[in-house]
């Protein structure tokens, strides 16, 4: 046996990556696999990260932050959850990615379970494993109108070895929105048990037919709670390639965070966070112009791909992706693939984010609209045919 961990050896792409392998080089597939728009960064951010460079911020800078971005950070959750935050709470190592990889290492011991609402993000499963630590699926239910949690499957999967609950609302890939009341009950029964909540909120601007932001476990949890609010710039303000993101964490690891954050990633790039302080205090009106493409986008998927008697379509609540169930013998990752193939329509195959999803498809509806028309009535071309 090599000193190379053999998990390490035997690491593959997910589903999402080995669809968009095949075909990202090629012009004319209409990209729907990733979690972005086509729109390119607010030129306010862009202008407020040149400047940051011509004065000079390229040199190491505190591990958990700038201190003007966290002040940022503060006055945004002051302005839109109303709630005072405690400095030593907020800390943005880099990207949202990297918070997820931060609060695994806070909280997991080899052995350890997460119980994993599912259908989820598939890096949360890597880090856990990565980490020596154990998934556990609860599957969100399906219908009859919307999806939702139901606690009981939550408590059914609770073992001694449950050391947290991550949770993503609102949900990639699903568009699920977790209420105010939702979220009690989870932080209640955690709380009963001594378990851990792990809230990845980066789609906190991208919600539909309700006020933005979306509920948050930040307006509930208390100073020590071991609940920790992930969160990030890159889906409320199209900054996708900045890899920028910030977390909300129990006040006793300021210290720790630090640390941590410096042996992963020595802090996050010191002039993108000025673009990121940018986006935070000028954002709101191109997030919410986002949020009404994305809507516009909804409602046209609801009209070309809802009806078709093929598709099991539940209209998403928030974030920017559709979860249909394909009605027809045929798995979701060979749909996917007919699709780039045969149509040039790149999409994320159900399978990978979850046990349970083997028949759904991941649909990305961030994209223009004349673009999207055009994905989707290949779609329909497809289902057609099968």
């Amino acid at each position: 046996m090599g000193p190379i961990r053999q998990f390490v050896l035997d690491l593959q792409p997910s589903g999402i990556g080995q669809i968009a392998r095949e075909g990202l080089d090629d012009p004319e597939v209409i990209p729907l696999w990733f979690g972005e728009s086509d729109l390119n960064s607010p030129s306010f951010v862009n202008e407020a990260a040149k400047r940051a460079l011509d004065d000079g911020k390229t040199f190491y800078n505190w591990t958990r932050g700038h201190l003007p971005v966290r002040e940022g950070l503060l006055r945004y959750h002051q302005k839109h959850y109303g709630i005072e935050l405690d400095e030593d709470r907020v800390s943005v190592p880099g990207s949202t990615m990297l918070t997820v990889m931060i609060t695994c290492q806070c909280l997991l011991e080899p052995g350890d379970e997460v119980i994993l609402v599912s259908p989820y993000w598939p890096n949360i499963r890597t880090v856990v494993e990565v980490l020596g630590g154990r998934t556990v699926d609860v599957r969100l239910q399906e219908g009859p109108e919307r999806w939702w949690l139901d606690l009981d499957d939550v408590k059914r999967a609770i073992t001694p070895k449950t050391k947290a609950v991550y949770v993503n609302t609102p949900s990639n890939p699903t568009g699920w929105v977790m209420s105010r009341e939702e979220q009690v009950a989870l932080l209640t029964l955690c709380r009963q048990r001594g378990i851990a909540i792990i809230s990845d909120e980066v789609y906190h601007r991208n919600v539909f037919d309700r006020p933005s932001p979306a509920p948050s476990f930040v307006t509930l949890a208390e100073p020590e709670e071991p609940v920790f609010i992930l969160n990030g710039w890159s889906k409320g303000w199209a900054m996708t390639g900045w890899r920028l993101g910030w977390m909300v964490h129990p006040r006793q690891l300021a210290v720790p965070m630090a640390v941590l954050s410096e042996v992963n990633n020595t802090g996050a790039t010191a002039f993108v966070q000025y673009g990121g302080l940018a986006a935070l205090d000028q954002g709101d009106a191109f997030a919410d112009e986002f949020v009404a493409r994305c809507g516009r986008n909804r409602a046209m998927a609801q009209e070309i791909l809802g009806s078709h008697p093929k598709l099991d379509l539940l209209i998403p609540e928030g974030a920017f992706y559709l979860f249909p169930r394909i009605k027809a013998p045929i798995s979701g990752l060979e749909f996917a693939r007919r699709l780039l193939r045969e149509e040039k329509v790149g999409t994320a195959p159900g399978y990978t984010f979850g046990e349970g999803n083997e028949q759904h498809l991941r649909i990305c509806f961030a994209l223009s609209s004349s673009r999207l028309e055009t994905a989707f009535m290949r779609i329909r071309r497809l289902l057609d045919r099968i």
